[in-house]
């Protein structure tokens, strides 16, 4: 797992991917290391790195066993919603491909619960703000998913958010309250007269701090469109393929022309050793 950590990782990753997932394969219950070391190592600056890791992830939850599968979901669907979330479009791209993996939907299914309540802020709030037009199609099309799956649960998820948003814009008001008393204060210090020519901004600072209006717990920004989430997801869905079985893939060896000519041009040197004489006792 350390050879993840190289930043020459791009020229031998297929390979190393596909030895990884033999392992798996083998052994299922290397899967919780395995996975941990992957988000252990995982790219913080480099996107094109970061894909390959996804590229990667994908090929081990399609071997997983879903035993295996719940004890790294909740880490390892966190590290999906920071890709989602990630400004980089092929990064967020990559990451929701894997809605349109039946195994890994089959896996999200039967743990909806706990992963549907950490994927929706991300989705939602990406939904209003990622600046690429084909990450607003892809997320909407992971929504309908979600919806479709369990539509209690989802609403659930809607009323959660709109509250944690109130909440947070609570907090907003109230830090603007106290920054605004402690304003208030300064103003009203003896000494501020001999301070406020050294820097001539700060009186209309003051002056001017204002506290952002709170918005209901309903306001249109919370709204979740149910008929949106369907028309934008239909257009999205036309792109995927439409191959994909509901069953486990095997990995596959992946084909580099240099390693298939050199194992091709390489010639035993068996014929031309002669073995070495046997030694009496």
């Amino acid at each position: 797992m350390p050879l993840h950590k190289v930043k020459s990782l791009s020229v031998y990753h297929p390979q190393l991917a596909y030895c990884v997932v033999q392992f798996l394969e083998k052994d299922p219950s290397l899967t919780e290391s395995v996975v941990n070391s992957l988000l252990k190592f995982w790219p913080k600056m480099h996107s094109p790195k970061e894909v390959m890791f996804l590229n990667e992830l994908e090929e081990i939850l399609d071997v997983i066993e879903p035993a295996e599968f719940t004890k790294v979901m909740v880490p390892l669907f966190r590290q999906l919603a920071k890709c989602v979330s990630s400004p980089h479009f092929q990064v967020a791209e990559r990451a929701l491909y894997y809605w349109n993996n039946e195994y890994i939907m089959s896996l999200i299914n039967d743990n909806a619960t706990v992963l549907l309540p950490i994927m929706f802020p991300s989705l939602y709030r990406n939904s209003k703000s990622h600046w690429n037009k084909t990450i607003h199609g892809l997320i909407y099309n992971a929504l309908k998913l979600f919806m479709e799956m369990n539509q209690k649960l989802f609403d659930e998820c809607v009323q959660n958010y709109k509250l944690d948003r109130h909440s947070e814009k609570q907090k907003m008001k109230e830090r603007e309250e106290t920054w605004s008393k402690i304003e208030s204060l300064a103003l009203k210090n003896p000494k501020f007269k001999e301070i406020a020519p050294l820097n001539p901004n700060l009186v209309n600072n003051l002056s001017e701090s204002a506290i952002p209006d709170l918005p209901t717990p309903v306001d249109e920004e919370f709204l979740m469109n149910y008929e949106k989430i369907e028309y934008e997801a239909k257009d999205v869905k036309k792109q995927f393929p439409k191959e994909k079985t509901l069953l486990r893939r095997k990995s596959e060896l992946p084909h580099d022309t240099l390693t298939l000519k050199a194992l091709s041009d390489h010639k035993r040197v068996d014929e031309f050793l002669t073995p070495a004489p046997s030694e009496s006792i």
